[in-house]
Parts: C-alpha cells; sequence; structure tokens
C-alpha cells in the first residue's frame, strides 16, 4: 500500500469522532489539520461530531411542539459548543502528542505574533535573561 497523505473517509472517522491516531505518514495533514489556517471551525465540527446523534434524539423522539424540542437542541448545540471551545487548547495538545508532534505547536499567525510581542518587549525593556530558580523554589516543606 502506498504512504496516503490524506486519511480515507474511515480513517478521518477514527480520527474525528474517537481520537485515533493516523499513520506517521499523515503527520503533516495532522499539522495542518490542528493548527493550520482553519483549525479552529474544524475543532468545532470535531467536537460536535459525536453528539450529533443525541441532537437528533433530542429532536425526534421526546414529545412536545417542534419549537420546544428544536430549543431543547439549540441549548444542547450551545452547551456542547461552549465546552469544545473551553477545551481547545487541551484536546489540540493531545492530539498533537499522540502524533508525535510537540504539544504546545503554533500556527504560523500565532508563532509571529509571540516574535512581534517578544520583538516589542526587548524594545522596550531591553532582552530577557532567564534567571535559574534557587533549589528549594517550587517545593513544600513539612515544617
Amino acid at each position: 500500500m502506498k504512504n496516503r497523505i490524506r486519511p480515507s473517509v474511515a480513517q478521518w472517522f477514527m480520527y474525528s469522532v474517537f481520537g485515533r491516531p493516523l499513520p506517521r505518514s499523515m503527520q503533516n495533514w495532522v499539522r495542518r489539520d490542528l493548527v493550520g489556517p482553519g483549525a479552529v471551525p474544524r475543532h468545532l465540527i470535531r467536537g460536535l461530531l459525536p453528539f450529533t446523534p443525541i441532537f437528533l434524539a433530542f429532536l425526534v423522539l421526546f414529545p412536545g411542539a417542534l419549537w420546544l424540542r428544536g430549543a431543547m437542541v439549540l441549548l444542547s448545540v450551545l452547551l456542547a459548543l461552549f465546552y469544545t471551545l473551553a477545551f481547545m487548547d487541551l484536546n489540540r495538545a493531545r492530539r498533537l502528542e499522540l502524533h508525535g508532534l510537540p504539544p504546545d505547536l503554533k500556527s504560523d499567525r500565532a508563532q509571529k505574533r509571540m516574535a512581534q510581542e517578544r520583538s516589542t518587549y526587548e524594545k522596550l525593556h531591553g532582552p530577557s535573561q532567564e534567571r535559574p530558580l534557587p533549589p528549594t523554589a517550587g517545593r513544600r516543606t513539612l515544617d
């Protein structure tokens, strides 16, 4: 079998819904998917996909007026969107780590913005000098 650059439909489904890792040959695709242009909308779709059966069940199986069932679905979608956005960085870091990429990988745009902020800071305050922490810093004692 040849090395694929993009996942098949089944691979994409397992990757998106169940978080299964893709083969190493698709590492560039994963990088673009997670930190490339349009990564946030893709993450939102990926996060809502597992909830789709629940949304449909609310709409179809619950008794009541259609507007009430629609409101239930809307509330559920908004709640799922909130949690998907809240945990986006953690989920992205985990997926990157699963695929052998650095978990703190940032998009090109974010890297440029961070470099600009750093250069602005260094112009105002001079180059930053990292100082080593004292040996007891960050350690709790039982005293």
